[in-house]
């Protein structure tokens, strides 16, 4: 999973050095025509998890359990939620790893539709606020930074998201500022504070 969050902030800097078109298509070209071949390298558990990614039920009980769970949860949240601390799916146990890599549909769950709206309209702030930061950097160095810091809390919480609602397969990647765990806490907010460090000191209009 981080190896896929090094590659897509690797991609970033490479969108950011205004690389001319036919080069990025090559670039593209190359890593699309590359992925099938991936396949050789991953070891059994992993294959595994890219198959019950299309079909989970072909291994409910093993596999497929994780997706099957968390999707019952983000399900059964409603519109409303079921009040914080009320979600059967994680109280009972059902969930797995319910407050890191789950962390989501247990949200979900107790929140509903719209506790989830207002988390991802969080996200899209710091998103937005972060690019803006980034576009309007002293120097090179300062938008590379930035772009990289707003690009590991965009793929971060797009695969975990994206994870929890059966999009990607299961990589064990935390939700920012969300999931359990203190050195996840504490770097994003490390990265965060450095955020605001290069806003302060952007170019003056």
């Amino acid at each position: 999973g981080t190896a896929i969050m090094v590659f897509l902030i690797f991609l970033v800097f490479i969108t950011a050095i205004e690389i001319d078109g036919a080069s990025l298509t090559k670039l593209f070209g190359t890593v699309v025509l590359l992925i099938p071949s991936l396949w050789f390298f991953l070891r059994d558990y992993q294959k595994k998890r890219i198959m019950t990614l299309f079909n989970p039920e072909i291994d409910p009980l093993g596999a497929g359990y994780h997706s099957i769970q968390s999707k019952i949860a983000i399900g059964s949240g409603g519109f409303w939620g079921k009040g914080l601390f009320m979600g059967t799916q994680s109280r009972l146990n059902f969930l797995p790893e319910k407050h890191t890599d789950f962390i989501f549909s247990v949200f979900a769950e107790e929140t509903g539709f719209v506790g989830v709206a207002v988390l991802l309209l969080l996200y899209l702030f710091i998103i937005l606020k972060g690019l803006n930061i980034a576009f309007h950097a002293r120097d090179r160095f300062d938008l590379f930074l930035a772009l990289g810091i707003v690009g590991s809390v965009s793929f971060y919480a797009l695969f975990n998201i994206g994870m929890t609602v059966g999009l990607f397969p299961i990589t064990g990647l935390p939700l920012p500022l969300v999931s359990y765990g203190g050195s996840s806490l504490v770097t994003n907010f490390f990265a965060l504070g450095l955020l605001l460090n290069i806003g302060m000191r952007r170019k003056t209009l």
